[in-house]
């Protein structure tokens, strides 16, 4: 299951709390971030048992483009997370998303 980067937008500017992560790596997130909790992707086997108690509830994760994101939604589904959404187009579309508005 998928979000898109408007429902995403609308969320974060409403201030909501979200189980949000980036596994992008540590030097792209020092240069742009969404304010979500870095976890590169090659990381994130080393951070199943802090993500464990997330297991049935909505987790988002994003990237530059979505692919790394999209690898990160089926590693966690695949341990058994059960509502893991990747962001469609990653902080690439986000940021185009701002520029149009």
């Amino acid at each position: 299951m998928d979000i898109k980067v408007e429902e995403l937008k609308e969320r974060l500017d409403k201030g909501e709390t979200l189980n949000f992560y980036d596994v992008r790596e540590e030097h792209e997130y020092e240069e742009d971030n969404l304010g979500a909790t870095l976890i590169p992707l090659a990381e994130l086997p080393d951070h199943l048992d802090e993500l464990e108690p997330l297991k049935d509830e909505e987790i988002i994760i994003h990237c530059r483009s979505g692919a790394r994101s999209g690898k990160a939604q089926a590693f966690l589904e695949a341990r058994g997370f059960t509502n893991v959404r990747n962001v469609i187009g990653g902080i690439l579309a986000y940021r185009e998303l701002e520029e149009e508005a």
